[in-house]
């Protein structure tokens, strides 16, 4: 008969009537013995539930963001006069990046210049007192209205990118006519870049702004990112019973770019949990539940646990075990509340 070295076995009355085991050697160790007359005994390993410092966190799969997307295009159409910049290149704040046909600008600033000099004309005959209080008025407020006329069109002629950021599209040519269709430009800020992390709701008040995050990203093997909650959204998904969490990341080597895929870890908080072997956790069958068999002398006793993180070989106890209590491990899955046992040297 072939042997077999198991740290639990059962043994039979039965098999032993039978002499199933007569031909072992004598200085083979039994699985199990009879005891207490026929009642068989379980051979087991055990383990004692100890104190940890667990890290709480969870791993989302998000994708990259910009933080600011601006479309830049003038308020009316017009003939497009000069475009300076290309997709990929790199803007700054305030930088020309587009220039609209001039005629109305040049109009607008003639207006201005002519309201300008009549208006500090009529104010030096005001201090004479030959000209009225109304008169005045009447002229500044003319001066000013070409004056506003005429930043909005210089606004709307000088196309300047009202961020720093990169290219992302040009969607007209020199010369073109600009239809009011789609922008001229569009200008993604990308330092930094933000991270919209769908969260489960049950974790709402673990989460708070300024927590660091873990950022790593498939496009990037062996690097990692740091983050930093930036904002917590008010409400939740009904349907997917999330919350919202925006994260920023600096991105100050603009290695991440928007629409890349990364995974982004959340940590909750640090807590010091109850700890015992993955194998000392038995699932009951029919109702799903985790239990673990803890040692009473020469039987052992079956308690409903909740367990938490897993983590290498290792659960967390939640709740229904204490520190110091000794468990089956090996040999768990063959016992049953009130078995006896004895335990392997």
């Amino acid at each position: 008969m072939k042997k077999s070295i198991r740290t639990v076995l059962f043994l039979s009355v039965a098999l032993v009537a039978a002499g199933c085991n007569s031909g072992k050697s004598a200085k083979t160790a039994p699985a199990a013995e009879d005891l207490q007359g026929g009642e068989k005994v379980v051979l087991i390993n055990t383990a004692q539930a100890q104190t940890m410092e667990i890290i709480h966190s969870e791993v989302y799969s998000a994708t990259v963001q910009a933080n600011a997307v601006n479309n830049i295009a003038p308020q009316t159409g017009g003939r497009i006069q000069k475009l300076n910049v290309e997709v990929g290149d790199f803007v700054s704040k305030g930088q020309v990046l587009a220039e609209m046909d001039r005629l109305q600008l040049d109009q607008a600033k003639l207006k201005l210049t002519n309201d300008s000099t009549e208006l500090s004309r009529v104010r030096q005959l005001l201090a004479e007192g030959a000209v009225a209080q109304a008169d005045f008025e009447t002229l500044e407020m003319a001066y000013k209205v070409s004056k506003s006329t005429y930043n909005n069109l210089l606004e709307n002629t000088i196309l300047r990118s009202p961020i720093s950021g990169v290219v992302t599209a040009r969607n007209y040519d020199k010369g073109d006519m600009f239809g009011m269709t789609m922008p001229l430009y569009v200008v993604q800020e990308i330092t930094p870049v933000k991270i919209l992390v769908g969260i489960s709701e049950s974790d709402y008040t673990k989460v708070k702004k300024g927590d660091v995050v873990k950022i790593t990203a498939d496009a990037i093997p062996g690097r990692e990112f740091q983050g930093r909650v930036n904002r917590i959204y008010p409400v939740m998904d009904a349907a997917s019973h999330t919350f919202t969490a925006e994260v920023l990341v600096g991105n100050s080597d603009r290695a991440l770019r928007p629409g890349m895929y990364v995974k982004v870890e959340v940590t909750f908080g640090v807590s010091d949990s109850v700890v015992v072997p993955d194998e000392a956790v038995v699932k009951q069958q029919g109702s799903g539940q985790r239990a673990v068999f803890v040692v009473n002398g020469e039987t052992v006793t079956s308690r409903i646990v909740k367990i938490g993180k897993h983590f290498g070989t290792t659960y967390e106890i939640v709740e229904g075990l204490s520190e110091g209590e000794t468990v089956a491990t090996k040999g768990s899955n063959s016992l049953r509340s009130g078995s006896k046992i004895k335990i392997a040297e």
